[in-house]
């Protein structure tokens, strides 16, 4: 299968690897705190910068279907919450909470690629969120993703204990506030949020 389709690396196209050595150790990062435009509720971190790397890799995970990656992302993303718990930044036992995506969006996925990446932690997992209707997000303004997300995210069920919320990548917050007001509203106790990347 090598000969017929060869493996290459997610971020720089090298072959035989799903991240070549040098991408891996771009993904090496501790993670950060950060600060967007939106009021996200919860402390909020990231992984790193939504660099050219970060970029190329999320691309595949999401819009080429790359499920190799996922597992690989879902082993950094393991890694920060063993950073972020040794830090006392986040509590010893707690639940994932991907945040939502549009189904039309998860089909042509092949998944939720988010999910996949936080049930590769091997922590527990919840998919409590859904979006109702909204239009994609890329291109919009911190305002007009709040008024985008207003009223659209469902809540499936309530998770017991503490929840981290996960996404692929920060960049006005706006996704995570409304996340975390769809929670609180239903007394669920959301601790933080944790992106692969902040743009």
């Amino acid at each position: 299968m090598e000969l017929l389709l060869p493996r290459r690396c997610a971020a720089c196209g090298d072959p035989g690897t799903v991240l070549c050595p040098a991408c891996r150790e771009a993904f090496r990062r501790p993670p950060e705190r950060v600060f967007t435009g939106v009021d996200t509720h919860v402390p909020a971190f990231a992984l790193g910068p939504y660099d050219e790397r970060r970029r190329a890799v999320i691309v595949a995970m999401k819009e080429r279907n790359n499920r190799e990656v996922r597992k690989y992302l879902g082993a950094v993303l393991k890694a920060g919450v063993d950073t972020l718990r040794a830090r006392g930044e986040l509590p010893e036992r707690m639940t994932l909470v991907p945040a939502p995506t549009r189904r039309a969006n998860a089909r042509l996925r092949g998944g939720d690629p988010v999910a996949d990446c936080c049930r590769a932690t091997g922590l527990p997992v919840v998919g409590a969120l859904h979006h109702g209707r909204v239009r994609d997000s890329a291109g919009l303004d911190a305002r007009s993703r709040r008024r985008n997300l207003a009223g659209g995210v469902g809540l499936s069920q309530v998770p017991a204990g503490p929840i981290l919320l996960v996404d692929d990548v920060m960049t006005t917050g706006a996704t995570i506030a409304a996340s975390a007001e769809v929670l609180f509203s239903a007394r669920a106790q959301v601790v933080a949020a944790l992106t692969l990347a902040a743009a």
